[in-house]
């Protein structure tokens, strides 16, 4: 599975070149981001793309030093079942424990 990128969205393309998965993240500063969209193609539901797409964003992110805030509900949801990436988190970033 290989994973296309933009500045803005990681795709995944079938043998046609059509997209079946993506997830969007606009920026909202020039060190965050928010993501907005997570969708998967019906015919991928239960394989992981989901979350293999959010990984792959959370290592992009911290390569690049960004932070994220996630509107979208699954990646919510990845966020709250993945505690080791919180430090990508907007919120998170610089709070004092």
């Amino acid at each position: 599975m290989e994973f296309k990128k933009s500045s803005d969205r990681i795709w995944l393309e079938d043998a046609q070149g059509r997209e079946i998965a993506f997830v969007s993240f606009p920026a909202q500063s020039e060190q965050t981001v928010e993501i907005d969209h997570t969708v998967v193609d019906d015919s991928l539901r239960g394989q992981g793309i989901a979350g293999a797409l959010l990984e792959t964003l959370a290592q992009d992110l911290r390569e690049q030093g960004k932070t994220a805030v996630p509107t979208c509900p699954y990646a919510v949801k990845w966020f709250d079942k993945h505690p080791d990436q919180a430090d990508l988190l907007w919120a998170e970033k610089g709070a004092e424990a």
